[in-house]
C-alpha cells in the first residue's frame, strides 16, 4: 500500500524540481523528505531518482508515479471538501473549468441561475481549453469539465484524456465558415444550396485556433484535398474575426464563438457536415455530490436555451 504522505512528498519534489525546494513548500525538514523518498523507493522496489550533480532527476518510474501522485491526491482532496460540505463544516463548493466560449455564453446563464437556486454555493471559475480542463477534472482541482469535440469520420470514441470521466452532453452545434465582408471572396466561390464549399477557399490565407480546433480545420480541408496555408494561429475568437473583418484570412469558427461576440465585418456559412459537440464531463460514477449534480442541471438549462430556434 503506498503511503499518502510519501506521495505527497513525490509530487512536490516533483512540481518544485529539488529536495530543499519541496521540503520549503511542505514545511518539512529536508532531511525528512530525503527519508521519506528513500522509503517510497523501498516500498515501490523501482529506482524512483537519480543524482544528478548535487540535486536529483526523476527517472521515468519517478515521473510515471509523480503523475499518478497528482491525480490521487488531487482525488483526496476533492472527496475531503465533498465530505465537508456534505456534513455542514463548510459552505457548499464547487469548480468548474470551461473553454472562453462557453464561459462568454452558457456559463454565466448557468452561475445565475445556480446563485439564486443555492445562494449559499460557492462556484469558482477557470478559463481552460479541454485538454488541460479534463487533467484539472482527473487530478481533482475542478468538479466540473466543459469540454467540446469536433466529429469527423476518423474520430475516436473517446479521448486519452477523457478515461474516467462521465460526460454529459450539453450542445451539438454547427461549424461555421467565416470570410470578410469586404468583397474579397474568390471568384469561384459561389453560394449554393449545400453550403459554402473549403475548397473554393484552397488559394486563401487561413486563421488557425486552438488546437483541437486547429486540428479540425485540417482534417476538414485534407479531406477537401487541399492543405491550407495557415498566415495567422490565435486562441482569442475576437481577434480572430477582426483578422477577418480586415481581409487577413479566412476561418472556421463554431456557433459559440460566434454568439460569444459577433464581428460586424465578418459573413459565416455553416459548413455542411461540420459539427462540434459541447459536454460537462465529472470524474467517476454516479451518484454525483448535490453541488455538482445542480451545476449540471442548470449547465444543461442554460445550454438548451442557448440553442437557436
Amino acid at each position: 500500500m503506498l503511503d499518502v504522505t510519501r506521495l505527497r512528498v513525490l509530487e512536490a519534489v516533483a512540481r518544485y524540481g529539488s529536495v530543499t525546494a519541496a521540503a520549503r513548500a511542505l514545511n518539512y525538514a529536508q532531511p525528512s523528505v530525503s527519508h521519506h523518498l528513500a522509503r517510497l523507493e523501498a516500498e515501490t522496489g523501482a529506482t524512483l531518482f537519480q543524482r544528478a550533480g548535487r540535486g536529483i532527476r526523476l527517472t521515468d518510474a519517478g515521473r510515471t508515479l509523480a503523475q499518478r501522485a497528482t491525480e490521487i491526491l488531487g482525488r483526496l482532496d476533492a472527496a475531503e471538501n465533498e465530505l465537508a460540505a456534505q456534513v455542514g463544516l463548510r459552505a457548499g463548493r464547487v469548480r468548474l473549468a470551461a473553454f472562453p466560449s462557453a464561459l462568454g455564453t452558457v456559463v454565466p446563464a448557468a452561475a445565475a441561475r445556480l446563485q439564486e437556486l443555492e445562494p449559499g454555493i460557492d462556484l469558482m471559475l477557470t478559463e481552460a481549453e479541454p485538454p488541460e480542463a479534463l487533467r484539472m477534472l482527473r487530478a481533482g482541482y475542478v468538479d466540473v469539465a466543459v469540454v467540446f469535440r469536433h466529429e469527423h469520420p476518423q474520430s475516436a470514441p473517446a479521448e486519452a484524456d477523457e478515461v474516467g470521466t462521465r460526460g454529459i452532453p450539453l450542445l451539438d452545434e454547427p461549424v461555421y465558415l467565416v470570410t470578410s465582408r469586404l468583397g474579397d471572396a474568390p471568384p469561384e466561390a459561389q453560394p449554393g444550396a449545400d453550403g459554402p464549399a473549403l475548397t473554393d477557399y484552397a488559394a486563401a490565407r487561413w486563421i488557425a485556433g486552438c488546437e483541437r480546433c486547429r486540428e479540425h480545420l485540417l482534417q476538414q480541408c485534407e479531406q477537401a484535398g487541399f492543405a491550407p496555408r495557415i498566415a495567422f494561429t490565435t486562441d482569442d475568437y475576437v481577434a480572430v474575426q477582426a483578422l477577418v473583418a480586415a481581409g487577413l484570412g479566412v476561418t472556421t469558427l463554431p456557433g459559440l464563438a460566434l454568439r460569444a461576440a459577433r464581428h460586424p465585418g465578418v459573413r459565416a456559412e455553416a459548413l455542411p457536415g461540420a459539427r462540434r459537440q459541447v459536454a460537462a464531463h465529472v470524474y467517476g460514477a454516479p451518484p454525483d455530490p448535490p453541488a455538482v449534480s445542480l451545476l449540471l442541471e442548470v449547465l444543461a438549462d442554460a445550454s438548451a436555451a442557448d440553442r437557436p430556434a
